[in-house]
């Protein structure tokens, strides 16, 4: 070892991470609003990456499909043995219009 060379200095410090952050924090919810003809229209919330530059949160919530339950949007019990299937359509501020793709019963 070289006269007067500090050994320390040349080591990089241990543990210098970046600081854990909430990813919720960077998420936003949107309200799933069913069609009219179910009795229930409000059946749930969805959570999206808030907009950031050239992507758009709207965009990535369209083509979403979201499965629900019959009685939960008919308010009847009777029907809980099927499955509706949701497409989001459009988004209209913090609402996801939803339009139907399928239905799948369980047996």
């Amino acid at each position: 070892m070289a006269v007067g060379k500090n050994k320390r200095l040349t080591k990089s410090k241990k543990g210098s991470r970046k600081k854990a952050i909430d990813p919720f924090l960077k998420k936003e919810w949107y309200k799933l609003i069913a069609p009219t003809i179910f009795n229930k229209t409000e059946c749930g919330k969805t959570i999206i990456t808030k907009t950031q530059g050239q992507k758009i949160a709207s965009d990535g919530l369209k083509g979403r499909i979201v499965e629900v339950s019959l009685a939960d949007l008919q308010d009847n019990e009777e029907f809980a043995y099927r499955k509706i299937k949701l497409c989001v359509e459009d988004v209209q501020g913090f609402n996801c219009l939803l339009n139907f793709h399928g239905m799948n019963p369980r047996w």
